[in-house]
């Protein structure tokens, strides 16, 4: 059986289900599934971070800090290191440099 995933995912996403010996950690198609549900939740933070920080004035550091936090509460289906990815993927869409990146 062929394997016709032609979706890259990058290596940055790959450490968050890869064990010391880089190994998956959950099942390929479930890596898949995860990875496209962060990053589809990177783009669609796009606008609404812009927005706040620029109708509200609120720092690119603090969107990023806010965003975090909401994506790392139990409620919303991500776990801390997928809540992680999804900030510095957000930070590096909108171009947000200058920052140390989101805290771990």
């Amino acid at each position: 059986m062929s394997d016709e995933y032609q979706i890259y995912i990058p290596p940055s996403f790959e450490t968050v289900y890869r064990d010391g010996r880089g190994r998956l950690t959950v099942t390929r198609d479930e890596f898949r599934a995860r990875y496209e549900l962060c990053e589809d939740m990177a783009q669609l933070l796009v606008d609404p971070s812009q927005a706040v920080h620029h109708d509200q004035g609120v720092s690119e550091d603090l969107v990023l800090a806010r965003t975090q936090a909401g994506l790392e509460s139990a409620a919303s289906g991500f776990n801390p290191a997928e809540a992680v990815w999804v900030v510095t993927r957000l930070a590096e869409l909108l171009a947000w440099t200058g920052q140390e990146g989101p805290a771990p």
